[in-house]
């Protein structure tokens, strides 16, 4: 139910994301999607990617810093609204939500979600029992 999910520190200047981006295609690595937040100085660049134990190797041999993080993957109807369950059972019971992003497909939309407490969440959105969790071979081109 988890995700492993890359998070890589950027240079904000110019070329900084080319590189990243171009080593992952040297190695055959696929972003499936991502992430970038910047501040003036640097950026943290998320993706998830299939090979992430790879991407994770080739980026530190390149001297580029990662960070493996556990992330929760659900799927919400892609709609107004959609989400608000999720985060309804997550206030309930008091877990963060740190950041989240999501992609859209045409029906739905997935929503990865980075949590103070990722067990508990998935098993208070188990008790839910309208939550459709996303695993990676849901989600990855086979």
């Amino acid at each position: 139910m988890k995700l492993n999910q890359l998070s890589i520190f950027a240079e904000n200047k110019p070329g900084s994301l080319n590189r990243i981006c171009g080593i992952l295609a040297e190695n055959n690595i696929d972003i499936l999607t991502l992430s970038l937040a910047d501040t003036t100085d640097f950026g943290i660049l998320r993706i998830i990617t299939k090979d992430w134990e790879k991407a994770r190797d080739v980026l530190t041999e390149n001297r580029i810093i990662v960070r493996v993080t556990d992330v929760v993957a659900v799927e919400v109807p892609n709609r107004p609204g959609g989400m608000c369950s999720i985060l309804d059972t997550l206030s309930k019971y008091s877990i963060n939500v740190e950041y989240m992003y999501a992609f859209a497909a045409t029906k739905a939309a997935i929503i990865i979600l980075r949590v103070d407490a990722p067990d508990m969440a998935i098993e208070k959105l188990k008790a839910d029992g309208s939550v459709k969790f996303v695993r990676p071979e849901d989600i990855f081109p086979q």
